[in-house]
């Protein structure tokens, strides 16, 4: 089994999230490991533009596993409300896992 791995060397902004939904459609499984909802991507397809910030692009490929991982700081007021918006849109997220180690970033961690 391959395993293709999209990572930046250039402190962010180098279009990782456009190179993944381009791969997207031969995977399987997509991974986040790392980063934050300061981090974000915009893909455009058949259902319109969607700026994600913690959930992988993959998610807008039918059948493809996205997982965000335990690298991931995660926001759940950002999760909630890009699941909100895939959700109302018609996108499947139902293969959306998430590390039960992923760590939480609340409103009083934030400066």
């Amino acid at each position: 089994m391959a395993v293709v791995v999209v990572i930046g060397a250039q402190w962010g902004d180098e279009g990782k999230g456009k190179v993944v939904d381009l791969l997207a459609s031969r995977a399987q499984v997509v991974a986040r490991y790392q980063g934050g909802s300061n981090a974000g991507h915009t893909i455009v397809n058949d259902l319109g533009e969607f700026r994600l910030h913690l959930i992988p692009s993959g998610i807008l490929t039918p059948g493809v596993t996205c997982v965000i991982g335990n690298g991931v700081v995660v926001d759940p007021t950002v999760l909630l409300g890009e699941l909100h918006d895939l959700q109302k849109r018609g996108v499947d997220t139902s293969n959306l896992r998430i590390s039960d180690r992923a760590h939480v970033v609340l409103p009083y961690h934030i400066a």
